[in-house]
């Protein structure tokens, strides 16, 4: 596995990834990241995720074209194969994710699911808000989460 560190307007992202394609972005929280020893400095690895990061950020980029390899359960993967299809500029709600994925009584799975994403902002689970409109959780943070919305023109306060 091959890792390199990015800047964002977001913050420091953590980038890890390998033939298969990208395995995860974290950001930089509260919560120490863990480098496995195994993983390497990436050279050239993961220039086009980096370059991509870069142009969704500048606003030049509203879909992501990148070989994604995140580990997860097969419900998982459906729900973030799902949050992939919320288009750019929109929100939907944890409801209308589960109903999404055929699961509609699922509520609290898909939230689950939603928060486990291993890539976000690739696999765009800022997208999902409360049913009333209002931020919900985001392992970035809140304040990440309304400045991805508002990055992309769907949350303006």
């Amino acid at each position: 596995m091959y890792f390199r560190y990015h800047p964002s307007p977001i913050g420091q992202l953590l980038l890890a990834g390998d033939e298969q394609g990208l395995h995860l972005l974290h950001m930089d929280s509260a919560h120490p990241w863990q480098l496995a020893e195994s993983w390497q400095p990436a050279g050239a690895q993961l220039d086009t995720v980096a370059r991509q990061l870069d142009e969704y950020f500048e606003g030049r980029r509203q879909r992501f074209e990148l070989p994604l390899a995140p580990q997860g359960t097969e419900f998982q993967r459906a729900v973030w194969w799902a949050l992939q299809q919320i288009p750019y500029g929109t929100t939907t709600s944890y409801a209308q994710l589960a109903q999404r994925v055929g699961r509609p009584k699922a509520i609290r799975a898909v939230g689950t699911a939603n928060g486990a994403n291993p890539v976000a902002v690739i696999v765009p689970c800022h997208r999902v808000i409360g049913s009333d409109g209002s931020l919900t959780g985001f392992s970035g943070g809140l304040e990440r989460k309304q400045q991805l919305l508002q990055l992309e023109g769907a949350w303006l306060i």
